[in-house]
């Protein structure tokens, strides 16, 4: 094997304020399964799975024995995770690949946290211990073909007949939409007028799924596209507590939470290979890292990783302590995308050449960015949420 290419993608720990320091045993123990999960499982196969665009089934398997899918739900078999150790989770495995990690944040962070913050106890205890063990497979349908970031407005709807609601729309961009056994599908009741949450079975009839191909982005990951077509839901399947979109928008704030830690591990990824790298290609008869201007380049992308650890921390205490606004994720979901993006672009621009080659890992990651930027709020949505909050004046509806 190339020599530049031992090793590129491994943990090289960057930290360089110290903050594991500050990190208990579980947290440690957390961070550590999951680092040489992706370090032994994930690195040496991911490219492959990526560039087929094929969904790795094997690593789910894998990952699912590894104890760390739940998102801080307590009981009904998940495991005990506090928010800072969700987050490490969170950024060990986007370090690794944006397709499992995201993966896991539609499993766990989108449908596991929609039944567990409104569903009933029977839907619960029906759901949550499957689904934490990797056995059930969750999506959550919300995003549809003409509302996205106006997802407010969305126009699937939801009938009442007899002892069954009657769902009909479309969906786009729906994670495990394709696999789920169990789909959160957000409907507006034609009766109120009111966004309600429904659990839609797999093989249930008129429900179907397409995967979305042609990504560029998260390739070994399936969104789909959904049609709703008379699909018959009973009324025990609707979440009792989802009577509002301000109730499916309390699940987002985790998510958004859980973006910037994404993004942060996106970010380490390529700074580390980007150091890697610099110590070991030669070029004019010395390594990259002996010339000044290489190293002012990885420093400036020390500063932003730091920075985005920083982010990471705090919005991690904050909800341990139950006051993270959703304004405080959306800040910090705005900044860590946008810093990855640049910490990125520069690690593919430092590697050359071989920047563009799966095997160096960097342009997966600065590809797969693009898609952690994008959802749960863009940037642009996030800034005029946060823009609203600091000036009191609404520049959107």
């Amino acid at each position: 094997m190339d020599d530049l290419l031992v090793g590129i993608g491994d943990a090289l720990g960057t930290d360089y304020l110290s903050l594991k320091d500050q990190l208990t045993p579980g947290q440690l123990d957390y961070l550590r399964r999951t680092r040489e999960f992706v370090d032994h499982e994930v690195l040496p196969v991911i490219n492959g799975y990526w560039e087929r665009a094929e969904f790795p089934w094997p690593l789910v398997a894998k990952l699912a024995k590894l104890g760390v899918v739940g998102d801080g739900i307590r009981g009904y078999g998940c495991p005990p995770m506090d928010p800072l150790s969700l987050g490490l989770v969170y950024m060990e495995l986007s370090r690794g690949d944006g397709s499992l990690a995201t993966f896991v944040g539609v499993q766990a962070g989108l449908a596991m946290q929609s039944i567990a913050q409104c569903g009933s106890e029977e839907q619960k205890q029906r759901w949550l211990p499957g689904m934490a063990r990797l056995e059930k497979i969750g999506a959550f349908a919300l995003t549809e073909p003409d509302h996205g970031s106006d997802s407010v407005s969305l126009e699937t709807t939801a009938r009442r007949d007899g002892d069954s609601y009657v769902l009909d729309g479309a969906k786009k961009w729906i994670g495990n939409g394709s696999i789920a056994d169990v789909v959160v599908v957000w409907a507006r009741d034609t009766e109120d007028g009111q966004v309600k949450g429904f659990l839609v079975d797999k093989g249930a009839p008129g429900y179907q799924a397409e995967v979305i191909e042609g990504k560029g982005s998260l390739r070994a990951v399936w969104q789909a596209r959904i049609t709703l077509e008379g699909v018959r839901v009973p009324a025990e399947n609707r979440l009792p507590g989802a009577n509002s979109f301000a109730d499916c928008a309390r699940v987002l704030v985790g998510t958004r939470s859980a973006c910037a830690w994404m993004a942060l591990g996106h970010a380490v990824a390529g700074a580390e290979a980007a150091l890697s790298y610099a110590k070991r290609r030669k070029q004019f008869g010395k390594s990259l890292a002996s010339f000044q201007i290489v190293q002012q380049r990885l420093v400036h992308m020390l500063a932003d990783v730091t920075a985005m650890q920083l982010y990471c921390m705090q919005i991690a205490r904050l909800a341990e302590a139950g006051t993270l606004a959703p304004t405080l994720a959306g800040l910090a979901k705005l900044h860590n995308t946008s810093k990855a993006r640049g910490v990125l672009a520069e690690a593919r621009d430092l590697l050359g050449g071989n920047g563009i080659l799966l095997d160096f890992h960097v342009i997966r990651h600065m590809v797969d960015n693009e898609a952690v930027h994008t959802f749960e709020g863009t940037e642009t949505i996030q800034t005029l949420i946060v823009g609203r909050d600091i000036t009191g004046v609404g520049a959107f509806v």
